[in-house]
């Protein structure tokens, strides 16, 4: 396993521990989903995705409360772990991730920069979220951010 790509690591690990994953993307815009599926058979462990770009589809169909976007911005830890969750239940899946961030080239401040992503999971028992800066363009962001969704994703399943 050492030399497979991330993806089909976690397709294995999810697959051998018979669980499903879902995603709700927002600054990713289904690059996480797309990378996921580019493995064949990834049909076995991955039910869906949705990409929540606005608050309003991240209210109204993941269910991200209106009160945690006014208090805490739609780029936080506390919305990343809504996402999560939201998507868990949606899809009715075993883990749910959610990723909020900033990709740039606008849309940051001094508060929340361009490349501040937030990555949510949850699981049955457990939800968390990390927060992340990362540097480069657009692409860059939204691909580091992918590849440290699956990171954290390979290293839960590695513990559970």
């Amino acid at each position: 396993m050492a030399n497979e790509p991330l993806a089909k690591i976690i397709g294995k690990l999810l697959t051998k521990k018979q669980m499903t994953l879902a995603v709700c993307e927002s600054c990713t815009g289904g690059m996480l989903g797309s990378i996921i599926t580019s493995t064949p058979g990834s049909s076995r462990y991955f039910v869906g995705g949705i990409i929540a770009y606005s608050d309003f589809i991240k209210k109204k169909i993941v269910g991200v409360k209106g009160s945690t976007l006014k208090r805490s911005g739609a780029v936080s830890a506390e919305v990343a772990k809504e996402m999560a969750l939201g998507v868990r239940r949606k899809m009715m899946s075993d883990i749910g991730i959610g990723i909020t961030g900033i990709a740039g080239p606008t849309g940051g401040s001094r508060e929340k920069p361009v490349g501040l992503v937030y990555i949510g999971v949850a699981m049955k028992r457990k939800v968390f979220a990390r927060r992340f800066l990362f540097e480069g363009g657009r692409q860059t962001i939204r691909k580091s951010a992918c590849i440290e969704a699956l990171g954290l994703l390979k290293k839960i399943l590695r513990d559970v």
